[in-house]
């Protein structure tokens, strides 16, 4: 491999990092601030995806703008979603089964919701920019690419800022580490996992739209992209907003140079092989062998 083909893949990984890290980050909130492992994630990406869509055939909005305006539309489908099913759901401090089914249940709804709506044929979304490219020396940059990883760039920084400098960020942070110690302060839990449920239902829209400018897409859209997202979560140890950038990384690092030795049709299976090796070397995720390293 020349040096060239070798820098070409690695910005291409650095590319596809960016993406990830946002189409994970919601799965992580949901886990954080409230123990959900929330499978509807592949159900709402698969709205993003869609109503990206529907807003450029219909409106003529540009697919990027329309993801951040189906990523608003989808915070307050997912505030509904809480409101209506998942606040009746007993919380605990571990994942449980009943949250599971109920979000399984919700998924399984959407995707008979899109094959109702939109059927079974594959839908792109096409625009002028959809093949061009920018040379930069022996680098070449699709510029769509480069668009979604900047609309994911903003989007992980508009998080970094809620998270820091808000109140609701520090209320999100109090939950993810005590609920009963954060009710005792005076943190309405309620009101907060609600938002933090459509600040998360609002990342898996916005994630749905971008990856739909990138592939094809159909009802089934979600699913891949879901097991993808777990391997992320667990390489970045569930609960770290770092850590997911960091797992992000290291997936699309492998995907993206694993074509040099192995079939694209495989990737899927190469991510479940590292979501089944981080659990069982890495339970604790990245940041556990970092802290391991300190120690020594």
């Amino acid at each position: 491999m020349s040096a060239a083909q070798f820098v070409n893949l690695l910005v291409a990984a650095l590319l596809l990092a960016g993406v990830y890290a946002i189409m994970s980050y919601g799965l992580a909130l949901a886990y954080g601030v409230m123990k959900l492992v929330n499978l509807a994630h592949a159900g709402f990406m698969m709205l993003g995806a869609y109503l990206t869509l529907e807003a450029f055939r219909r409106l003529g909005l540009d697919p990027l703008l329309g993801a951040i305006v189906t990523a608003g539309v989808l915070w307050l489908v997912g505030m509904g979603v809480y409101w209506l099913l998942v606040r009746h759901v007993p919380t605990s401090d571990e994942p449980t089964l009943p949250s599971l089914l109920l979000l399984f249940g919700v998924w399984l709804v959407l995707q008979n919701i899109g094959y109702l709506l939109w059927g079974t044929q594959d839908q792109a979304i096409l625009t002028p920019r959809t093949l061009q490219t920018i040379r930069l020396g022996p680098v070449t940059l699709p510029v769509v690419r480069v668009l979604v990883f900047l609309v994911a760039l903003v989007g992980l920084a508009v998080l970094h800022l809620v998270l820091g400098r808000t109140w609701f960020g520090r209320a999100v942070r109090a939950l993810t580490q005590n609920r009963q110690a954060s009710r005792i302060v005076g943190i309405d839990v309620g009101r907060t996992a609600m938002l933090a449920f459509g600040a998360s239902t609002a990342f898996s829209g916005l994630a749905g739209g971008l990856l739909a400018t990138l592939y094809s897409f159909n009802p089934d859209f979600g699913g891949p992209f879901l097991l993808r997202s777990f391997v992320i979560i667990v390489l970045g140890g569930l609960e770290s907003f770092a850590g997911v950038a960091l797992g992000g990384l290291v997936l699309a690092l492998l995907e993206t140079f694993s074509v040099l030795v192995i079939p694209a049709g495989y990737q899927l299976a190469l991510s479940f092989g590292l979501l089944v090796v981080a659990l069982l070397v890495l339970p604790g995720g990245l940041p556990s062998l970092f802290a391991w390293r300190r120690r020594l």
